[in-house]
């Protein structure tokens, strides 16, 4: 763990933050909720739509204390966010546990799910702070050497920040626990089959013109295993 993860504030052990089952599997270390942020594209976002819950897949990016999510100002599901309690989660497949006993098969994973009140950012250095974010947890190094949002692009977007302090962590690891008396019968191969996602070779656009090279930021995506 780094200074800056153990110096920062630690999960918060509020009644709705704390895991009520297996228990063995929560982390309440700070530096496991920034790792499976870091290592996460995809958010779902929790809301209430008209009394009825919808949980949305998106992007986001974290800065610090912070995690950011865009989207249309037209969505319904950010609108509703706004000044309301919901729900980020990001989860992590790390393998298929195969058991013994049907009731035994599991996965392993890395999940972390944040509780809070969105706040829309509304100050134009701030948004484009956020979207930088954002656009910069997808693809790190393109922000830079692409086009800013205009402002008609900005007008159509709607950030919104959530404080990270309210979340749980929970993480699965190891082999099956395949009860005893199964393991004596045997006859039954048991294990982990493991998961991981990897970078394809980049494919540009139809429409790029000829000899624009692959950028290096995007180079360097290829040396990393997105799951690992």
């Amino acid at each position: 763990m780094t200074a800056s993860a153990s110096s920062r504030t630690p999960l918060s052990p509020t009644p709705r933050s704390t895991p009520t089952r297996l228990k063995d599997r929560a982390r309440t270390d700070r530096a496991d909720l920034d790792a499976v942020l870091d290592a996460g594209l995809v958010c779902h976002l929790g809301v209430l739509l008209g009394g009825t819950p919808v949980v949305l897949p998106t992007a986001y990016g974290r800065d610090g204390d912070t995690l950011y999510v865009h989207g249309s100002t037209g969505a319904r599901s950010l609108r509703a966010a706004i000044a309301h309690d919901i729900s980020v989660t990001v989860t992590l497949v790390d393998g298929v546990v195969y058991a013994r006993s049907a009731m035994h098969f599991s996965m392993n994973y890395r999940c972390a799910v944040v509780l809070g009140r969105a706040v829309e950012v509304t100050d134009r250095d701030e948004r484009l702070h956020g979207l930088r974010v954002v656009v910069e947890h997808a693809a790190p190094g393109a922000w830079s050497r692409v086009r800013s949002p205009n402002k008609k692009e900005l007008a159509a977007t709607t950030v919104l920040a959530l404080d990270l302090t309210e979340a749980s962590v929970k993480v699965r690891t190891g082999g099956p626990n395949d009860d005893a008396g199964d393991i004596e019968t045997g006859g039954v191969w048991a294990g982990v089959l493991p998961l991981r996602q990897v970078w394809g070779a980049p494919i540009g656009s139809e429409d790029l013109a000829t000899g624009i090279a692959v950028p290096d930021d995007v180079l360097r995506r290829l040396e990393t295993i997105l799951i690992r």
